[in-house]
């Protein structure tokens, strides 16, 4: 299993249409065959600030998704908005829970 967290600051005047634009690639992901989560959260007190939260089979399905049409489009509209370069890590599961 792969995990990935992606933190992402947005202009504040672009979140509604990053949240519209996130939404739409977080449903297309859980379509993906390797995708097993994939959360969009939002800072309730600074809600410019967002973690994309990813879970994947193996390393292979966050490669698989980052060439998928859905994530190429998501990636050209939101990286106008972002107030600076997201930053994401990748961690491996201790102890981890399907519900």
């Amino acid at each position: 299993m792969f995990i990935y967290i992606v933190n992402v600051n947005v202009k504040a005047e672009f979140v509604e249409e990053f949240k519209a634009e996130s939404l739409n690639n977080a449903c297309n992901t859980v379509r993906e065959p390797d995708n097993i989560r994939f959360d969009v959260l939002q800072n309730p007190d600074d809600p410019s600030k967002f973690v994309l939260y990813e879970v994947y089979k193996d390393a292979a399905g966050l490669d698989a998704h980052k060439q998928t049409a859905h994530y190429a489009h998501w990636k050209s509209a939101v990286e106008p908005w972002m107030a600076e370069p997201r930053q994401a890590v990748k961690f491996a599961p201790v102890f981890f829970t399907e519900t």
